[in-house]
């Protein structure tokens, strides 16, 4: 038996900007954050030669790899030549489709659980590639490479990603007392809607290929505004980055008419009527989680209002650590390093 946690993560700026279609033309940057909810894959050897995945929609036992549903499972199997005899079960502290990175969080858990099956010594980075590689290449997804990375290194990082689609990793000078006072001042609240990241995406991915310079011209801004955010955060200075936040969310919405809805405007009006600085919602946009800036003393004003409309609330804390083993019961099987 064989553990791996792997964290989901906080968007925190030039989301989108990690998409091939706009980074092959211009280079991406972003800025995000890992957090302390998890999924959580596990892999056991089974007695039978059949391969048997337990995952969030379905259970699944086939006789070979090529017959698996989940397509992420089938083609991780694939690439790492993992065929039979073998149990996957993922287990998630929160659900997918709710803009956390699910979906990379779990490529990249379940990419990381095999090759300690395998007794591989794999780095974060080849990890994260090997995700995108399934995700991005092979499955044909719509999405950037904010989730793998994230999922694989923990942490706050920032991703400089060139015409080519090389990713240099670095870790902005943030304190650890500027992380807690970040956190001081975040709101998390669930808008209650799951959605579709890739369908979501496909309009941004689509207008960006044709040379829709509205697009192009936003995501432009959302990276210079993603700049903007890192340079706040490193100097500790929460309103300037609350602010930065919501220039971010109005020029996201240019993005894509499935971005935001009637009660996703409702709901920020509200907000920031309430006193917060910024916000935005997480991940692609159409539903999942809101994340707020609040000055302290509006905190409480912010967090009654949304509450009285019915949304509920969550804490999420930056984690510093990725993808990592846990429990490893295999011979000669090793933890991942910390």
């Amino acid at each position: 038996m064989l553990v791996v946690r792997t964290p989901y993560r906080v968007p925190l700026g030039g989301g989108g900007t990690d998409l091939p279609s706009y980074y092959s033309k211009y280079g991406g940057f972003l800025m995000t954050a890992a957090i302390n909810k998890y999924i959580y894959v596990m892999i056991g050897k089974r007695f039978e030669d059949s391969i048997r995945v337990s995952h969030y929609r379905a259970i699944e036992i086939k006789d070979r790899v090529d017959e698996i549903e989940h397509p992420v499972i089938r083609e991780s199997l694939r690439l790492l030549n993992v065929n039979d005899g073998i149990e996957i079960v993922s287990i998630a502290d929160i659900p997918p489709s709710t803009g956390l990175g699910s979906s990379g969080s779990f490529t990249v858990g379940l990419l990381t659980a095999l090759h300690g099956y395998r007794n591989d010594q794999v780095s974060p980075e080849e990890i994260a590639e090997e995700a995108c590689k399934v995700e991005i290449d092979i499955l044909k997804r719509a999405g950037g490479k904010q989730d793998q990375y994230v999922a694989a290194f923990g942490g706050i990082i920032c991703l400089n990603i060139d015409k080519n689609g090389n990713v240099e990793v670095t870790r902005p000078s943030i304190s650890k007392e500027s992380i807690a006072d970040f956190e001081s001042h975040i709101l998390y609240f669930y808008s209650g809607v799951q959605r579709d990241a890739p369908e979501v995406q496909r309009g941004q991915d689509t207008a960006t290929k044709r040379d829709d310079m509205r697009v192009i011209d936003a995501l432009h801004r959302i990276k210079e505004i993603g700049k903007e955010s890192k340079l706040a955060l490193e100097k500790g200075n929460i309103h300037r980055f609350g602010k930065l936040l919501n220039q971010h969310w109005q020029v996201k919405k240019l993005l894509s008419g499935e971005i935001t809805t009637s009660y996703i405007d409702k709901v920020y009006e509200m907000a920031m009527q309430n006193g917060a600085l910024g916000g935005k919602i997480m991940g692609a946009g159409g539903g999942g989680f809101f994340m707020f800036c609040c000055e302290k003393e509006s905190r409480h004003r912010v967090r009654q209002a949304l509450q009285a409309e019915g949304l509920r609330e969550f804490e999420f804390k930056i984690n510093s650590t990725g993808s990592t083993i846990m429990a490893n019961l295999f011979p000669g099987g090793q933890l991942a390093a910390e």
